[in-house]
């Protein structure tokens, strides 16, 4: 395991230079991708072949007028073509801004004010029609009127030598999700190379041999962080599926890459534990990981009699990378506790405050989960894009701790247990109640797909409970189900937490990365 001094003095360092740690120095015949297609054909691409065409694209858009610090945006699928974009944009010094491709056009526009380029998917392309502004669109396939065709790009002379940013430049610009607000920019140093590459080898553990999956979508922080600059960061293969998810498709990848180590989002897990397909014998599957959100403790338990492994939970931020975790890396392994997200990883230290104050609160009490500024080697988010406000609420007055945003508990032998997000805490007739723990308890009943709570205005009460609850294929709502279920978490949890309201619904609201957006609940 790299300790995190030497990380810090690889990626921050005046000198650092984005293209040759992620790409140019690792050994040219080295495979950094496979990239796999819906019908499981598959091709390898090298590091060198990554250089030389990342080296031409960089050519391309300096003629297009990019240089250091300029904003070009990606509105692509996972692909090669989106790594040799991304290692193009960063050849020049230029800041990267990843768009999800199921962004509807205000999403797009919300995040590209002053971007100078778009590369877009030829499928993409039509949204940018009805987003306002001048820009130059680079389309993946064939272009038309004043577009520029991606491959042509790469038919310009390689850029001679990449730019050196140091690690205080900015490479990223990603936004937030804009689950409990509006997206806010986050401007990605590149010294958060280091805090990236060391979750990789701790929490994640990809080992040389590894045939490392990361389902999550580069749009997002946990699949642009660790299904992309992770990987290249070890200089270590990485599968990338050029296609949607589908159970049936990633069972099948799963058994024919002889996939070892895994990892996605908890509603990749749980639409696997609910879909009506079997198992494939024989996995080869020794890690699976979660994180983006808490990590129901019967979807580890289901994954443990179906994988033979379980899940191990871990948590972070767009703003952080991933901070706490249940590692699979033996120097960091612990007690597996499903329904904690783990432990404090290296290079990182962080504390349950109080709720009413930046005292840190007693082991075992619910507060606000914050990293402690002053033990932390590797933060290194400073503030948002243009919001001094926003940044403000982030830290402490004293400048000790950056505020989460989350509400946990802490043991005294350093387990933490995610309750909520600060504004989904449910204040119930004096009790504060986390929304997680009554979804987890539903989701133990066998007709339930998805469940999420929210606290509801009550006269008596102050709030009451209110589920909204996602029923499996074939199961049927009626009273009997509803005092099934409030039966099922008066026993499982607490007596008086039971939800009053459960409203049977076809889903639930999620942002595009499939979190759910509990304050449009609230509004419905």
């Amino acid at each position: 395991m790299t300790s995190i001094a030497d990380l810090l003095s690889r990626y921050d360092r005046p000198g650092a230079c984005v293209a040759r740690l992620l790409c140019d120095d690792h050994p040219a015949d080295a495979v950094a991708l496979t990239v796999v297609e819906p019908d499981l054909t598959s091709r390898d691409v090298t590091f060198g072949e990554l250089r030389d065409a990342s080296a031409r694209f960089a050519t391309s858009l300096a003629g297009l007028g990019v240089g250091r610090g300029d904003r070009v945006a990606t509105l692509m699928a996972k692909s090669a073509d989106l790594v040799v974009a991304v290692l193009g944009i960063w050849r020049l010094g230029a800041v990267q801004v990843p768009l999800f491709t199921a962004f509807a056009p205000p999403a797009i526009e919300t995040r590209t004010g002053g971007v100078r380029v778009v590369v877009a998917d030829a499928s993409q392309r039509a949204k940018l029609d009805e987003v306002p502004g001048e820009r130059r669109v680079i389309v993946t396939g064939e272009a038309s009127g004043d577009d520029l065709a991606f491959a042509d790009l790469l038919r310009a002379e390689p850029q001679p030598e990449p730019e050196t940013v140091g690690g205080d430049g900015t490479i990223i610009e990603l936004y937030t999700s804009g689950t409990t607000g509006t997206p806010k920019g986050v401007p990605i140093p590149a010294r958060a190379l280091a805090t990236f590459r060391m979750y990789q080898e701790t929490g994640l553990d990809q080992r040389p041999g590894d045939v490392f999956w990361n389902a999550a979508d580069p749009g997002w922080a946990y699949g642009l962080y660790y299904a992309l600059i992770g990987p290249l960061a070890l200089g270590q293969r990485s599968l990338l599926l050029h296609a949607g998810f589908s159970p049936e498709l990633t069972y099948a990848v799963l058994e024919r890459f002889g996939v070892t180590n895994f990892t996605a989002g908890p509603t990749v897990y749980r639409a696997l534990r609910n879909a009506d397909v079997p198992v494939p014998d024989g996995l080869a599957l020794r890690h699976c990981s979660s994180a983006g959100e808490p990590l129901n403790p019967d979807v580890i338990e289901w994954a443990r009699k179906s994988f033979g492994v379980p899940i191990l939970d871990h948590y972070g931020q767009t703003e952080l990378g991933m901070v706490i975790g249940n590692g699979w890396h033996p120097d960091v392994r612990g007690e597996l506790r499903p329904g904690s997200m783990g432990r404090v990883l290296p290079g990182w230290a962080a504390q349950v405050l109080r709720p009413d104050s930046d005292e840190v609160a007693p082991d075992g009490e619910q507060g606000r989960v914050a990293v402690d500024l002053h033990e932390s080697p590797l933060m290194w988010f400073t503030g948002y894009r243009d919001a001094p406000d926003r940044t403000a609420e982030r830290f402490s007055a004293d400048g000790r701790w950056y505020l989460t945003g989350d509400v946990a508990t802490k043991s005294p032998d350093g387990y933490f247990t995610f309750a909520s997000r600060d504004d989904d805490v449910i204040l119930m007739a004096g009790y504060r109640i986390g929304p997680f723990e009554v979804e987890s308890v539903l989701l133990q009943h066998e007709s339930v797909a998805e469940a999420a709570v929210v606290g509801l205005p009550d006269e008596l009460r102050g709030e009451v409970l209110a589920a909204f609850v996602v029923l499996r294929a074939g199961a049927e709502p009626g009273e009997e189900l509803v005092a099934e279920l409030q039966q099922l978490v008066k026993t499982r949890f607490a007596a008086h937490a039971y939800p009053r309201q459960v409203h049977f619904v076809p889903e639930l609201p999620k942002t595009p990365s499939g979190k759910v957006q509990r304050f449009l609940l609230r509004k419905s």
